[in-house]
This record gives C-alpha cells, sequence and structure tokens, in this order.
C-alpha cells in the first residue's frame, strides 16, 4: 500500500445501498435508501460520484456506471448488531457491538426514568413519546413556551432528546438539563447512547424551528478506536460535524461543528487547504436527520446532488499523497414505512490521484475503514479490535 499524509473520512450519514442479509430481522426487507431516491427523484445529478464509480457499484437510472472509474469502489456489511448512528460510527473505528444501545420507541422511558429527571431538574416533563422532532414542537411548543415544562421524546435511535425553547427556555438551562439526563441515562437499564439538546426558536405552530445550537451527549467507546491510536501516536484527528459527539471527544485534536452538511463539506474543503498529517474524519448528517426520517426523497435526492457539487470542489485539492475514503453509517430509506434507520449495506468509495480504481469484493465489516487508515501510518490496532486492511488491494 501506498503510504498517504493526508487521509479524508467523510461519511454520508444514512445512505444505504441496498438491504443486508439480516435485514429482515430488523423489519428492513427490501429497503434501499440510494436505489429508492433514485427511482423517485427526477434528473438526480451525481457527476461527481459517478466519476469515482457509484454507478459501478449500484445499478442506477440516473448515474451511469463508468468506463475507467477514478476511484475503487466496494459494498460494505456492518458486523456489529443494530443499525444507528453510534454502532455505525464506532464499527468503522474498529469496535465490535454485540449488544445494541436500548431503545424506548414504543412506550417511551419509565416512569422512574421520568420521575428522576423531573425531580433533578425542576421541570415537569411532557412528550415522552417517539416523535418526529418537527411535530413534537407543533404539539408541545407553545405548551412549553407558556409554562416552562421540559419536552422529552425519543425516537427510533438509542436517543433521549430534550427541546427547548431558545429564549423562554435558555440554552444555558437546556444544556444543563442534558448533562443531567445524560448522568441518569448511564444506568444500564436505562443506558441510550446519547442525550441530545435541541433548542429551537418561534412563537407558534407552524413557525418553530430548530437551530444549530444542537449538542449531543454521547456515552464513550467501550474500547480503544483507531482514533485514539491515531492520537496517541502523535496524528492529527480533526473531527467536522458531529464526530467528536458520537466519540465523546475522545481521540480528537481539533474539531468543527457544522450547521448542515453544506457547510461542513466548505469546512473540509478548507481543511484540504491546508497541511495537517493524519485524519479528518467528516459526519454529514442532514441527509439522515432533515430527509430519511422525515421520508422525504426528494429533498434527500436534492441534498446529495449539493454534496456532489462539493465534492467537485473538493477533488482537485486532493493530493497525490491523500486519500480520499467516501462511505456511510447505516441505511436510512426515506420511501420506506416508520421513521426508522434500515439494516443496509452502505458503499465505500476511494480516491487518490495516483490509484487505478475498480471494483473491490463485498466487505464483512464496516471497520475495513479504520482498519486501513492505521495500517497507512503503520499502526497496529489494540487487541479486541475488528477490522483488516484493504492497502493490498489500493494499486
Amino acid at each position: 500500500m501506498r503510504k498517504y499524509k493526508r487521509i479524508f473520512l467523510v461519511v454520508i450519514d444514512s445512505l444505504g445501498i441496498g438491504a443486508m442479509k439480516d435485514a429482515a430481522e430488523y423489519g428492513d426487507a427490501g429497503a434501499d435508501t440510494l436505489g429508492h431516491i433514485d427511482q423517485t427523484v427526477k434528473e438526480l445529478k451525481l457527476p461527481a460520484m459517478e466519476k469515482l464509480g457509484l454507478g459501478n457499484l449500484c445499478t442506477l437510472s440516473h448515474v451511469a456506471p463508468s468506463d475507467h472509474p477514478l476511484g475503487y469502489y466496494a459494498r460494505l456489511n456492518e458486523a456489529s448488531l443494530g443499525k444507528d448512528t453510534m454502532t455505525g460510527h464506532w464499527e468503522m473505528m474498529g469496535l465490535h457491538i454485540t449488544t445494541p444501545f436500548k431503545t424506548f420507541t414504543e412506550h417511551g422511558f419509565p416512569p422512574e426514568l421520568i420521575h428522576e429527571l423531573e425531580e433533578r431538574t425542576g421541570h415537569k416533563i411532557v412528550g415522552n413519546r417517539s416523535e418526529s422532532g418537527t411535530k413534537i414542537l407543533d404539539d408541545l411548543g407553545e405548551h412549553q413556551i407558556r409554562t416552562g415544562d421540559m419536552i422529552v421524546y425519543t425516537s427510533a435511535d438509542s436517543v433521549l432528546q430534550i427541546a427547548g425553547h431558545e429564549e423562554t427556555f435558555g440554552l444555558d438551562e437546556l444544556y444543563r438539563c442534558c448533562e443531567i439526563a445524560r448522568e441518569i441515562t448511564m444506568k444500564d437499564e436505562w443506558k441510550v447512547g446519547r442525550v441530545i439538546a435541541r433548542p429551537y426558536v418561534g412563537r407558534k405552530k407552524g413557525e418553530f424551528k430548530r437551530t444549530p445550537n444542537r449538542h449531543d451527549y454521547a456515552v464513550s467507546p467501550f474500547g480503544k478506536t483507531a482514533l485514539d491510536i491515531l492520537k496517541d501516536a502523535g496524528y492529527d484527528v480533526i473531527s467536522v460535524g458531529k464526530i467528536a459527539d458520537i466519540f465523546n471527544n475522545q481521540g480528537i485534536t481539533e474539531k468543527y461543528h457544522s450547521d448542515s452538511s453544506v457547510q461542513g463539506m466548505e469546512q473540509t474543503i478548507e481543511i484540504a487547504k491546508r497541511d495537517f498529517h493524519g485524519l479528518t474524519f467528516v459526519n454529514l448528517v442532514d441527509f439522515d436527520a432533515l430527509w430519511g426520517h422525515r421520508r422525504n426523497p426528494e429533498g434527500y435526492g436534492r441534498e446529495l446532488e449539493k454534496f456532489d457539487e462539493k465534492l467537485t470542489q473538493l477533488l482537485p485539492l486532493i493530493r497525490e499523497d491523500d486519500l480520499l475514503m467516501i462511505t456511510a453509517d447505516h441505511g436510512n430509506d426515506p420511501t420506506y414505512t416508520g421513521t426508522d434507520h434500515t439494516r443496509e449495506q452502505t458503499p465505500l468509495l476511494i480516491y487518490s490521484p495516483g490509484l487505478k480504481g475498480g471494483q473491490l469484493p463485498v466487505q464483512d465489516t464496516f471497520a475495513v475503514s479504520g482498519a486501513t487508515i492505521l495500517d497507512n501510518f503503520r499502526l497496529s490496532p489494540a487487541e479486541g479490535m475488528i477490522g483488516h486492511t484493504l492497502g493490498g488491494l489500493l494499486a
């Protein structure tokens, strides 16, 4: 394997490319995030990803196969149990999750948890159900402004979310309550992957809008990840988007908050213009949060086009001694029933100006990304980490 000074790993959050073999066990038989977007959205244009080989990897109406793809491409299966954000990202960096994070989708959080959260925060709790973030604000936003009650809800993910009006509830108070919720939900019987602060503005139903001041309080990875190993060895580990939140800041040397996926790509482009030695790890969450969960294939498709435009700007900045990897952490088919993530294979597109390009075998874990990165920097994985390098296949 050639050795690269800079590696960029970009996660298009939720861009699945077809159901895994065990998808039926998760209620996801037939899910195909990208395929169904391609079928639904008219005149979808993704020329940059087409050049990298996306149309060779997937049979699509709007993205043609390339006779001479610029990148290598492969399908990845998830080895871990689950289909949430943390599971996908943690596996990329070498962790094997055999016990899925707890969810409270069907009945909300148990009365004992809600009682303790009310006692310790001093706020009465309303909501406590699995709900869309926009609908819960329409249902309860005016009530919170009047009463000061705290809106708590969950989703199909392993999350406890608290919505607070920035002016009447206050950002500081929202963050304080989330810190208490994080402490409470560290108990094994209530442990969720993330507590999320969901600030919003507006005065009445139909006008409420969530702001970029979201903050995630994640549990720490249960073992050493590729990020820790890179940082400990003195390499740069630059987080863009919610990567730092997903790993609870472990293994991160520098971080950039993104207000949108477009901004995340703009930040990545600016980082590519400067010198660093190590990894830039990017999460682009709008695909999942704005379009997948809200079952909006049109919005998802247009977001992909925006990404492709930014990718067109990024590619010329990728040097001979750089490696770009584009992947996803799970699926979220916007044409599927419900609002849950979907258990799908994910794409891996790999580009460097000196690579030949072509198809790679189907891989049995997302952890090939982290293992390949460690191999590049001549670093060994920690005991218990999974994954194997693709270095020998990249000519």
